[in-house]
């Protein structure tokens, strides 16, 4: 598995091969937001393919309860769902920690849904702590187009950065900015 960040030549492969219907968290907005410096947009690649995503958003969480200093893990995804719990995510976690670590960044931080145990529970095992709960807030658009909105609780977890090397490409994983 090689990871990777977002180029223009992808957007079509990822809209293609996993679609986004995110307002905000398309594949499309994400990258301009890459594109504005605002963010980092991972894409892991597996035979060719893309097997997920995840957004480092240097700016940290949008919402008002989150300490702003913080980057924030946003839009962490594995697809097929077949796929997870291989390390995929684990890797995209730890690709995300090298890059703010290449900014001199030590910290980082990203959210969880309540009910959402399997994620929590990689989170924890990788370091992160939780430290407020919150509410995320974002829109979606199904398949006809048709605009719905969600406000769901989450706990936002942080992660003080070890200094020195880190252990980024896990078992199978390679980085390529």
């Amino acid at each position: 598995m090689e990871i990777a960040v977002c180029r223009a030549e992808d957007i079509a492969v990822l809209e293609r091969l996993m679609p986004s219907y995110s307002v905000d968290g398309n594949h499309r907005a994400r990258f301009a937001r890459q594109e504005a410096g605002g963010s980092s947009y991972l894409i892991p690649w597996l035979d060719g393919r893309p097997v997920g995503h995840a957004e480092v958003r240097w700016t940290g969480c949008a919402a008002a309860e989150v300490p702003s200093d913080c980057p924030e893990i946003n839009g962490l995804f594995v697809w097929p769902e077949s796929l997870r719990s291989r390390g995929i995510g684990a890797a995209l976690v730890r690709a995300a920690e090298q890059l703010a670590r290449e900014r001199g960044i030590d910290v980082m931080g990203l959210g969880v849904r309540d009910g959402n145990p399997r994620a929590a529970a990689l989170y924890a095992r990788l370091g992160y702590r939780p430290t407020v709960t919150y509410v995320d807030r974002y829109a979606h658009l199904d398949a006809e187009g048709v605009r719905h909105e969600y406000a769901e609780p989450c706990v936002f977890l942080v992660k003080k950065l070890p200094s020195g090397p880190l252990d980024v490409k896990g078992p199978d994983a390679t980085l390529n900015p």
